[in-house]
């Protein structure tokens, strides 16, 4: 399974750096021979899904390592810290467009005059919409399928830059369309994108934050704990519980109670149990440590 799981997201990260690749191509080219800022900011947009996509294959094989003698939980943190370095450098793109947006946006109060675009950045704006959104789609459905919180994240730079390429379409449309009173258009569509961008990566980095400072689960998982544990007649007052969230896998220690009478071995079957049904329920790497204590 972890074979085919890496396998699966190197296949669809190369697809995608692929895309990218050919996309910033032809977006700086359009953007230079058109005369559009805008396809050429659109270019920038694609390089960082480009520089992205590379991030995830190293982060990716990394985090896939088995444990060693020097991380004794796995990997599991660097996919995590990867999709860390993809929110960041979306926020980044996002702060830039947003930027550049707002003084084009007063240059053109001002009474500065925006040249009109060509209609080779529109076709090329329309071909990345396209391509980026069926890259998105895809690259979603391979993260979600294998829980891979990283390639969730580099699906989500694709579908900004589809969105970022939207607002280069109309700005561009209107321009050439519309004549030069709308040629603001442009610069107005990409702070709107700028926004949305600026969203999606701070709800990219947030949990990124919350797992590097060791922040619990979510209490209806931690409830969903407590209730698997007691579901075993044998147990009673589970206490002392502690959650993590390491990479994909989970953390789980806790303390139970049980009746001091029993054997060692009878103890010991009952917390294997225990394990096996928090395993079948969270995932077969997660990690358990169940402290037996006996019933008062």
């Amino acid at each position: 399974m972890a074979n085919s799981r890496e396998k699966e997201i190197y296949k669809i990260t190369l697809w995608g750096s692929v895309v990218n690749f050919l996309l910033l191509t032809m977006k700086f080219v359009a953007g230079f021979v058109a005369n559009s800022a805008a396809m050429i900011a659109d270019a920038v947009h694609s390089l960082s899904d480009f520089i992205t996509d590379v991030v995830v294959i190293l982060f990716v094989r990394i985090s896939g390592k088995p444990q060693d003698e020097g991380h004794d939980y796995g990997h599991g943190k660097y996919e995590t810290l990867a999709t860390a370095i993809i929110g960041v450098m979306l926020l980044l793109v996002g702060l830039g467009i947003l930027v550049n947006s707002v003084e084009t946006i007063i240059d053109v109060i001002n009474g500065k005059q925006l040249a009109a675009p060509g209609m080779l950045a529109l076709i090329v704006a329309a071909i990345s919409i396209v391509s980026k959104e069926a890259l998105y789609q895809y690259t979603a459905y391979v993260g979600r399928k294998f829980h891979s919180k990283a390639v969730v994240a580099n699906a989500w730079h694709h579908r900004s830059d589809a969105f970022s390429s939207i607002g280069t379409l109309v700005g561009i449309g209107g321009a050439i369309f519309l004549g030069e009173k709308w040629r603001i258009l442009d610069p107005l569509a990409a702070f709107v994108v700028s926004i949305f961008i600026i969203k999606v990566a701070v709800q990219l980095v947030k949990p990124c934050v919350d797992e590097l400072l060791e922040k619990s689960l979510p209490k209806e998982l931690e409830d969903k704990i407590l209730s698997i544990i007691l579901s075993f007649p044998e147990v009673s007052k589970p206490h002392h519980l502690r959650t993590r969230q390491i990479g994909n896998n989970i953390a789980i220690e806790i303390h139970i109670r049980m009746d001091g009478s029993m054997t060692l071995r009878e103890a010991h079957d009952i917390t294997r149990r225990i394990e096996s049904a928090l395993r079948e329920e969270f995932g077969e790497h997660t990690h358990i440590g169940i402290h037996m204590e006996p019933k008062a």
